[in-house]
């Protein structure tokens, strides 16, 4: 076992995170379920769950640290999971509006990753490259996924192999506490593409829009009407700047609907899966500062203390938002004869071009 100060020195991020949970202990529902090795270290990964207990209630959840290098995106859930347990102790209108909603946070996914500075896990897998599913045509070369070796990056592990542990893991969460809900969303917090941050929805394997295009559409619509002059992201579906094989989302939301299709479940209405990437532009950061270029970790995350601060508030109306929106899908999810329409705007938007 690592010591505090062993962990505090390559995981602090896992230091502030048990912080938070002894900090919050008494609305934050802990769970370990998955511990890894990483240079002689065990590491946990855990799920935290607060608000409505209502299996009836919708469910947002919120993932990072899939990639190891790209701390960015587990420090700014850790940023807002801090903000919102201390508003526990003191925010009335927060303990109710969570009532109403169902809140999943699995902050670091691969801590070994990020424990040795890798993209991967320990094996040298790539689990946004890890699920058994290939992209429908061609993919860039490498980015897009490989089998070639672990010595390179973005490998997806051997063909026919069963999923690494951690990505195991994140499936059987989301299966099990939030696509279970009749209505879920999910971000997935990521940095490395761009000059803009972006809100990417399904599909990475494919150019073919998923089913509920309509419903991104949707909350691209209401995200532009409550913040027009201030939110930053470019929404759109990943597809539109490249594909991958092996996306554990595609994936997740594919097999759910495959399941709803040869089951009864659609006599009693459908449940509606909405996973979300924020993918933070960090060629921008790095544009600002070539220096980080310096470092491996410079070219995924922001360095100079001015900017980190910046990155961890920018993003913390996102979660807001998208939490609020969960908790009133009925306000925004298109009507069935609003979704024909909706689904129009969506192709026309995204897909003729």
């Amino acid at each position: 076992m690592s010591t505090r100060p062993d962990m505090q020195r390559h995981l602090p991020e896992m230091v502030h995170l048990e912080a938070i949970m002894d900090r919050g202990a008494r609305w934050l529902r802990s769970e370990k379920v998955l511990q890894v090795e990483a240079a002689g270290q065990t590491l946990p990964v855990w799920v935290l769950e607060t608000g409505s207990r209502n299996p009836k209630a919708p469910v947002f959840g919120l993932f990072g640290g899939v990639h190891g290098v790209e701390r960015i995106g587990s420090q700014v859930l850790l940023a807002w999971l801090h903000s919102l347990t201390e508003r526990m102790h003191w925010d009335d209108a927060l303990h109710r509006k969570l009532e109403q909603v169902r809140l999943v946070i699995m902050p670091i996914v691969n801590p070994a990753g990020m424990w040795l500075r890798r993209r991967s896990n320990a094996n040298g897998v790539d689990l946004m490259r890890n699920a058994p599913i290939d992209a429908m045509g061609k993919v860039p070369f490498l980015v897009g996924g490989h089998r070639i070796g672990p010595w390179l990056p973005w490998y997806r592990g051997p063909r026919g192999a069963p999923m690494e542990a951690e990505s195991e893991a994140l499936v059987r969460v989301v299966r099990e506490r939030i696509q279970c809900a009749p209505f879920s969303m999910t971000l997935d917090c990521h940095s490395g593409f761009g000059r803009r941050d972006r809100l990417w929805s399904c599909y990475a394997r494919s150019h073919r829009p998923i089913a509920h295009i309509g419903e991104v559409y949707s909350l691209r619509q209401l995200m532009q009407h409550t913040y027009p002059h201030l939110h930053p992201y470019l929404v759109e579906p990943q597809s539109v700047n490249y594909t991958t094989h092996g996306d554990l989302w595609d994936y997740l939301y594919d097999s759910l609907y495959d399941k709803q299709q040869n089951s009864t479940e659609q006599q009693h209405g459908e449940r509606i899966f909405l996973p979300f990437t924020l993918e933070m532009g960090s060629w921008l950061w790095v544009r600002k500062n070539p220096r980080q270029m310096l470092d491996f970790l410079g070219y995924f995350n922001p360095v100079i203390s001015h900017r980190h601060h910046r990155v961890l508030r920018q993003h913390m109306p996102l979660i807001d938002f998208m939490a609020s929106a969960a908790a009133n899908r009925d306000r925004w999810i298109p009507t069935p004869k609003q979704r024909p329409q909706r689904t129009r705007d969506a192709m026309q938007l995204w897909f003729d071009s």
